[in-house]
């Protein structure tokens, strides 16, 4: 039995993220398809005194056309010192700051990278890294691709020895299930009810900020409120 996901890689993602991440034994970063604006792509949201704020990561976009996020390229590297510095100012009461800072501060200081998909693997494979999520991670352009929306997620679990595909309960919209019944294939919808409020800084809480905000707030104890239970 291998379970498989293949979502688009996101900046920093939220806590659901990795959860998916720890349901799989193989997470393919589907980064062949079309960079869209004002999405999770290049983008992500942190709390500060004044509310939840965008941290953006400058992208070139060329025209109109079909622009792959893996061939989406990053406009210049004085935004990495920027994104730190916010969260820096707006997380160093955090008890867990100085221990989540050591590896997170060098990420962003490191030599810049020119592509967005090499950026948000980097920062996806350390926070793995540190909550002891073992799941390999690949990209999508290791695989053949096929025509067809429901098609090519199929014959991409196929071709990565899948018996069952994990999908986010948004593709419900478009997937069609015959498709995997056909291919012997299961499909399962991840659920992502149900999270616990963990003690978090700056006012109202909420769910869908980037996993930072928990791992600051929280250190190690960050999968007691995950679904992932590490073993």
């Amino acid at each position: 039995m291998k379970k498989i996901a293949i979502v688009q890689s996101n900046y920093i993602p939220w806590k659901g993220y990795f959860d998916m991440i720890a349901a799989v034994d193989e997470f393919i970063l589907y980064d062949d398809m079309q960079f869209t604006r004002r999405d999770w792509r290049n983008r992500n949201q942190i709390k500060t005194p004044q509310g939840v704020q965008w941290l953006t990561v400058p992208v070139q976009v060329k025209g109109k056309y079909h622009q792959k996020i893996r061939d989406t390229g990053i406009d210049g590297s004085d935004w990495a010192l920027a994104h730190w510095k916010a969260l820096a100012q707006n997380y160093r009461r955090a008890p867990h700051f100085g221990e989540i800072a050591a590896w997170l501060e060098p990420l962003y200081l490191a030599e810049p990278c020119t592509h967005l998909s090499q950026l948000n693997r980097r920062f996806i494979e350390a926070v793995c890294g540190y909550l002891g999520i073992k799941t390999t991670i690949t990209n999508s352009w290791d695989y053949t691709l096929l025509d067809g929306k429901t098609e090519r997620l199929a014959d991409l679990c196929a071709q990565a020895g899948g018996t069952e595909y994990i999908s986010g309960p948004s593709a419900k919209d478009y997937i069609e299930e015959t498709v995997f019944s056909e291919a012997g294939i299961k499909l399962t919808w991840f659920d992502y009810a149900g999270y616990s409020e963990y003690p978090q800084l700056w006012g109202e809480f909420a769910h869908g900020v980037t996993i930072l905000d928990l791992l600051f707030s929280c250190g190690k104890d960050a999968t007691r409120y995950m679904k992932y239970v590490p073993p």
